[in-house]
């Protein structure tokens, strides 16, 4: 198994939204905001290769929507393909495309506009993975969460027959080679964080549950979570694993840090103990 960043792209997001009920005195130290309160993140795909399968976790914004959605976030920096392309892969070699949950910083690279106008999977011989329940929440969103789900970055995928569900459970499900799946539920319902057992080391593709190295720390939530005392509570099995694992997290919305080992101070505080470029600051088979 071989496991590659394929960076998506950087945007801004409100630094406030991002570090919830952290006070932007101490958040600000951390991650910079500029003069309209945003800071910049980053949108942090992998490829994961194994047997004879390349799977891409999460596409980014992508190219879908217009200029007046894309001045809110200001997407910049190379883009999906792009990485895709410097790492010499071609998008027709994708055969599958994992999307952890349907907000548009996860999935609008999911879907691109043909020379026609018509909405195609960006990567063609691809099935994209979900699940049912998630699906179906974001179809009929909260009002919180309507902005989010765009419906034109995945009700394509399942009218055009690419989109397949992984069964939805309390417990880890064994999904590919190597590769289980864990919902989560406090971000949005059903969420997918993927759990990879590469030999010598495993890794979790920690999505928006722990979204950056400051969200290691427990009260560091969100604003955008539905459920926020449930994420705190997710987190808090998600770390302890790490620890008693030798588990890496990798971030997906770091803007310098790709992976990072985890420890606990005998008073109980998780901290990240390493951190690193997951190509090469930890062992790999």
């Amino acid at each position: 198994m071989k496991i590659s960043v394929v960076e998506a792209g950087m945007f801004k997001l409100d630094g406030g939204a991002m570090f919830g009920v952290v006070p932007k005195r101490i958040w600000n130290r951390m991650n910079p905001a500029d003069q309209d309160n945003l800071c910049t993140w980053t949108m942090r795909s992998i490829l994961i290769e194994v047997d004879d399968r390349k799977i891409l976790v999460d596409t980014g914004i992508g190219f879908k929507q217009g200029e007046r959605f894309r001045s809110h976030f200001y997407p910049h920096g190379q883009e999906l393909e792009e990485s895709l392309t410097e790492q010499g892969f071609a998008s027709e070699e994708i055969t599958d495309v994992f999307i952890t949950h349907f907000h548009f910083d996860h999935v609008g690279g999911a879907l691109c506009h043909n020379r026609h106008g018509r909405i195609i999977p960006t990567f063609p011989n691809a099935t994209y993975w979900s699940n049912e329940r998630h699906y179906n929440y974001a179809s009929d969103p909260n009002p919180r969460e309507v902005s989010s789900f765009l419906k034109e970055n995945f009700v394509p995928l399942k009218e055009q027959g690419c989109l397949q569900f992984i069964d939805c459970q309390s417990d880890d499900v064994p999904w590919l080679s190597g590769l289980k799946v864990r919902f989560v539920d406090g971000h949005t319902d059903a969420q997918m964080l993927l759990l990879i057992d590469q030999g010598m080391q495993k890794y979790l593709y920690a999505a928006d549950l722990i979204p950056s190295k400051w969200h290691i720390r427990l009260p560091y939530i969100m604003a955008y979570d539905m459920q926020p005392a449930l994420t705190l509570m997710e987190k808090e099995r998600v770390l302890t694993e790490c620890v008693a694992e030798d588990r890496l997290l990798i971030f997906e919305h770091d803007p310098t840090t790709e992976v990072g080992k985890i420890a606990q101070t005998d008073e109980g505080r998780f901290q990240l103990e390493t951190k690193g470029l997951l190509s090469s600051s930890f062992p790999t088979s």
